[in-house]
């Protein structure tokens, strides 16, 4: 059994403290935090359902799922992946473009799914979508850049560096070949549908937030 872990860009430092991108991750802990003093009452209550969003109800819930998570592993996985592909494209845009381009990614994410499910009964939950869409935009913008990660192969573990373009290609076609399955976790779960969704959106729209400035001076 094997994992791989990113942890940051190996090729370049942000010029500008990432700060919308430390501010998320507070967030969702801050998020998670309820969920367990809630319970499943709070988690059913704000994750995103696909039937009841079709049928008009709770559409607040395609906003409020993305910062939500089902397990302590669910959260600490999406926060090590948005800190490691997060703080640079955050530097490429600026704080209030990247905070836009996150929350459009994560919407993006979530329709994606509703549209793919629109019947389902199954809550849908997770900041992965919103990162895909980050992970998406470091695909077209960063692509030759060495990604620092942990390779874990059963009981071996050594750091490795690994093209962004290897990384997040091998991660999508995973995402491709699982599109429909839905990873339970808890009381509910993400779709591979909403990971597809949010990475196509941040690959396509990440030019049209970035600044040419910050973006010249990266490069």
């Amino acid at each position: 059994m094997g994992g791989l872990i990113p942890l940051t860009d190996a090729s370049r430092r942000p010029t500008h403290i990432p700060v919308v991108t430390a501010c998320i991750i507070v967030v969702n802990f801050v998020v998670f935090g309820l969920e367990l003093k809630g319970g499943d009452a709070f988690v059913l209550k704000w994750c995103a359902v696909p039937a009841e969003i079709t049928s008009g109800h709770h559409l607040i819930t395609i906003l409020t799922a993305m910062f939500m998570h089902a397990s302590w592993s669910h959260i600490l996985g999406n926060m090590v992946f948005l800190w490691a592909f997060g703080p640079e494209i955050e530097d490429a845009m600026n704080p209030l473009r990247y905070l836009l381009f996150y929350l459009a990614g994560g919407l993006s994410a979530m329709l994606g799914q509703v549209a793919l499910t629109p019947h389902s009964t199954v809550p849908d939950l997770g900041a992965s979508g919103a990162i895909a869409a980050v992970m998406g935009a470091f695909l077209v913008t960063y692509p030759r850049d060495q990604i620092k990660a942990i390779l874990i192969i059963f009981v071996f573990v050594r750091i490795t560096f690994i093209p962004a373009i290897v990384l997040i290609g091998f991660w999508f076609l995973t995402q491709l070949f699982n599109l429909g399955a839905v990873t339970e976790a808890q009381t509910g779960g993400v779709a591979y549908a909403a990971h597809v969704a949010g990475a196509v959106f941040g690959a396509l729209t990440a030019r049209f937030f970035e600044d040419p400035e910050r973006l010249a001076a990266q490069l």
